[in-house]
């Protein structure tokens, strides 16, 4: 890889890591490209990305982003998984994970936040955004249905009142 070559990666690596709100550190070692083909197939489609990249330019990418401190964990065949919704790559890491024990998380970061292996797990059993707006979604439409069958129901009342008087009249007149 010639100087300018490294220097767009890091341009790139940098303006991604300006976009992401997650980045997940795992460890590689072992993996046939198959596999991490795979891997990054399943981070595209949870709307993740995944790379990996020479530890001392990702490093360089990391100098004054938020995520500087999981510079620390870039040491022998590391990857990172990036997404914008705080859950998506740590969700599928954590999945490829258990599947693969060639795969290792190493830790991340998430807003600022250094999270342990533990931590990117426990971030991997949320919900994802998508989940969560769906979950709002329902619940701001139950109370809306709720209300429209309180209001029908008086008035369903008062119709069956109605009726049984004039029933009765029908009644009493013959």
């Amino acid at each position: 890889m010639d100087r300018a070559a490294k220097k767009e990666l890091v341009t790139t690596l940098s303006e991604v890591f300006d976009k992401t709100s997650l980045v997940v550190v795992g460890h590689y070692s072992g993996l046939k490209v198959s596999e991490i083909t795979d891997l990054r197939r399943q981070m595209r489609a949870a709307g993740a990305g995944f790379k990996v990249s020479k530890n001392r330019l990702t490093k360089l990418a990391l100098h004054g982003t938020k995520f500087e401190a999981i510079g620390d964990l870039l040491k022998g065949p590391t990857a990172i998984a990036y997404s914008d919704d705080p859950v998506a790559a740590a969700k599928v890491a954590v999945e490829y994970a258990k599947k693969n024990d060639k795969f290792v998380l190493k830790g991340g970061v998430m807003g600022g936040t250094t999270l342990d292996v533990e931590g990117v797990k426990a971030l991997a059993t949320l919900p994802s955004l998508d989940e969560l707006r769906g979950r709002l979604l329902g619940m701001i439409q139950t109370p809306a249905s709720r209300i429209a069958s309180v209001l029908q129901a008086p008035g369903g009342q008062l119709a069956r009142v109605l009726s049984a008087y004039a029933t009765k009249d029908e009644a009493q007149a013959a």
